[in-house]
């Protein structure tokens, strides 16, 4: 894959995500898994798992939120595999190629294991929901550690590295808070800040894996002029 095409896949598919969940956010019957009565999504009671449920909470078939959350998890399985044409980037330096495959290689897995929660809608494939769920956002971890080493050797922007630094602290600090934090299905009173805790990480990891590949873009400007 031509590695300009490659980064801008990684970079409009994040936008591509965001755009769609947004859209099946609209389309969403209501209900949350405290209150069948509640009408449309709500930001703070609300999953984003809701919006892939063969139901919506409120017993009304989901078609159009499922499809447009299905659909957005699909694209940007794309970056995942984008990503994987990363590491030709940092070809020039063994030690920056090494770190940044490892990388590339786990977030494509990350973005399948995304991808796949899509498809496996929590009130049909509960198990597998979860399981593709967490493990998604825990390959992010070692992921995101492994490129930003490669950006720090290959002295990119500090700009961009205080990005990928947020990324992984912010998922790293998520994967904590899913270990230690309250089940919100048993207690009402943990549910707000179960959703608010999804939200900002998923749409926080958006936004840094879309400004990241303009570190990417630089590294390859750094290359060609070598």
């Amino acid at each position: 894959m031509n590695l300009f095409l490659a980064i801008n896949v990684i970079r409009y598919s994040s936008i591509f995500f965001i755009f769609g969940v947004l859209v099946a956010m609209f389309f969403y019957p209501g209900g949350n898994i405290h209150d069948p009565n509640q009408l449309g999504y709500s930001f703070t009671s609300n999953f984003l798992s809701d919006l892939g449920g063969y139901e919506s909470h409120s017993g009304e078939v989901n078609f159009l939120s499922s499809t447009f959350f299905a659909l957005s998890l699909s694209v940007f399985a794309l970056a995942g595999i984008a990503f994987l044409s990363i590491p030709l980037i940092f070809d020039d330096d063994k030690i920056n190629y090494y770190f940044s495959l490892f990388g590339a290689i786990l977030f494509f897995i990350g973005a399948i294991f995304f991808a796949a929660v899509g498809f496996t809608p929590f009130d049909l494939y509960f198990e597998e929901h979860v399981f593709f769920a967490k493990n998604s956002f825990r390959l992010m971890i070692p992921a995101s550690f492994f490129i930003l080493v490669a950006l720090i050797r290959s002295k990119i922007s500090k700009y961009y590295l205080y990005i990928i630094s947020l990324f992984l602290v912010s998922t790293i600090l998520y994967v904590i808070y899913l270990n230690v934090g309250g089940n919100p299905i048993e207690n009402k009173d943990d549910l707000i800040p179960n959703v608010i805790a999804q939200k900002l990480i998923v749409f926080v990891s958006m936004i840094c894996i879309f400004l990241v590949t303009f570190a990417f873009s630089e590294k390859l400007k750094q290359k060609q002029l070598i």
